[in-house]
């Protein structure tokens, strides 16, 4: 986004309101509809999610969701749909400013438990 855009959320001074608060809530609400959204995945009970954000730069913001359950399946796509909406809130709250925001590099930082154990990005599967 341009600077002055992320100006405006640090602010929060954008129209619509504060836009931070409302892309967490988004975020939450989207990780516990995922079965809903993706296709063949499974309902998860979800025991808690957190969407955290970093400002990088002058001109980004870093979404981090976390996401745990106790049930059989890992709940990465729960996390990967979070930050996904969370983003595209960021992009509907600020598109009257700056509508040449991108959104980009969503992926799976790490996840554990599952049938197929512990996976951290960077290390040798």
């Amino acid at each position: 986004m341009k600077p002055e855009t992320l100006e405006l959320v640090k602010k929060a001074e954008i129209k619509k309101g504060d836009v931070l608060a409302a892309s967490r809530l988004a975020g939450i609400m989207a990780a516990k509809k995922t079965a809903e959204l993706i296709p063949l995945c499974h309902i998860i009970l979800i025991e808690n999610v957190s969407v955290d954000f970093e400002f990088v730069g002058d001109d980004s913001i870093k979404i981090v969701a976390q996401v745990t359950s106790t049930g059989k399946t890992g709940v990465e796509m729960e996390a990967m749909v979070a930050v996904s909406v969370s983003a595209l809130t960021i992009y509907d709250m600020c598109k009257a400013v700056d509508r040449g925001i991108t959104v980009e590099k969503v992926y799976l930082q790490r996840k554990s438990g599952g049938k197929s154990g512990t996976y951290t990005r960077g290390e040798e599967d």
